[in-house]
């Protein structure tokens, strides 16, 4: 990819090595037909983004994880020929007796769809250190909404059909334990994660470099990414349980719901490589752990205090200016609308090498005053 506008496309890209979010630029804008539209814009400059990280840093790992979970969901649910699933079975075995009563063809087969899934698991768990907590919490979410799936069936073969209020509550409670850990756990633990490697590592006494560094971290999609694979692991969920709830004998075995099962949990699988990868991917080089701010707090782990500048005051009409005071006194002003440097008044700009301003105009009421006039003197005594 160049630095040239590709024809027909909607995005001017840089080198996927350097590139950021903020690199992103629109052939478009919804917005300019519609204001309201503007969030819509934001959105398709994350999802740009995000494909364009997908597309340059995927490798072996993610295929692998990925490729892991497409043979164990074709292994564990696809009938083969073997005829174990297609025709229900002995549903008068269970358990361990269940198993040693299956086909050899059928034993192996669940066997393999056993150790993929653990291959799934080790892969992920390898690939993205910092996400090793959060990757339990998903998995542990996911396991209870397949349960909860399962016992629903139990009663009901053809749930949700016919199904009444007791049908439903183990599946509710165990939803109600994913939207927990996916969404109370794991996105609060992200959120603040990033948050407090925002205002530490990209502190900056002008406005504009901090508003740039919140938006290349933006979590939109990502966001939406977790609360997709909460959805498709329940369709999964359902489908599985749906294609072998019926009892013996099977007159109307659907390989469409078993296809739908394969699908949804292959696409469920790609999600959750991408939820987990993600924050590895913004954060991995700079932090050790993905917590909340109450789990830091907890482990002792809670990030010092950060002094915020103070923002400059107009003497005129008290409004506030572009100028900054830092915690050890230094005054700076940004350089202009079209450079991003600063420094202190008087001095060169490191940026465009102009003298920066000692003096400086209000946003407000259009005042010009000195810069060292829009701060507060402290008394002597």
């Amino acid at each position: 990819m160049g630095e040239d506008e590709q024809a027909g496309s909607d995005v001017v890209r840089v080198s996927p090595l350097s590139m950021r979010l903020t690199d992103v630029e629109l052939k478009y804008r919804l917005s300019e037909k519609d204001e309201r539209l503007g969030f819509l814009d934001l959105f398709r400059e994350d999802l740009i983004f995000h494909i364009t990280m997908i597309r340059n840093r995927w490798g072996v790992a993610e295929m692998t994880s990925v490729g892991l979970a497409f043979a164990a969901l074709v292994l564990g649910s696809w009938d083969m020929g073997v005829g174990e699933l297609a025709t229900g079975g002995d549903y008068n075995r269970v358990g361990l007796a269940g198993f040693r009563n299956l086909s050899d063809l059928s034993l192996m087969m669940a066997l393999l769809s056993l150790i993929a899934w653990v291959g799934v698991f080790i892969t992920m768990w390898g690939k993205y250190p910092i996400m090793r907590e959060n990757l339990v919490y998903l998995w542990l979410g996911m396991i209870s909404v397949q349960l909860g799936s399962i016992n629903a069936h139990s009663n009901r073969p053809d749930f949700p059909t016919g199904s009444s209020a007791s049908d439903w509550i183990m599946l509710v409670m165990s939803n109600l334990i994913l939207f927990f850990l996916a969404i109370v756990v794991v996105h609060r633990a992200v959120i603040e994660t990033r948050d407090i490697h925002v205002q530490e590592r990209h502190a900056h006494p002008d406005p504009r470099v901090v508003q740039k560094a919140w938006r290349d971290h933006s979590l939109r999609v990502w966001s939406v990414g977790l609360g997709a694979w909460m959805i498709l692991v329940n369709l999964m969920s359902w489908s599985g349980a749906h294609a072998i709830s019926q009892r013996p004998p099977i007159e109307d075995y659907s390989n469409l719901i078993v296809a739908m099962f394969v699908i949804t949990g292959l696409i469920a699988s790609a999600i959750l490589v991408h939820v987990l990868w993600y924050p590895q991917f913004m954060l991995g080089e700079a932090e050790d752990r993905i917590q909340s701010v109450r789990a830091r707090e907890v482990s002792g782990d809670a990030p010092e205090p950060v002094q915020e500048a103070e923002q400059g005051k107009c003497p005129i009409c008290s409004g506030s200016t572009p100028a900054t005071r830092n915690a050890g006194g230094r005054i700076e002003v940004p350089c202009s609308e079209s450079c991003s440097g600063s420094g202190k008044p008087g001095t060169i700009c490191p940026e465009c090498d102009t003298t920066l301003p000692i003096r400086i105009e209000c946003p407000s009421c259009k005042s010009n005053t000195t810069v060292v006039s829009h701060f507060s003197r402290p008394e002597a005594w």
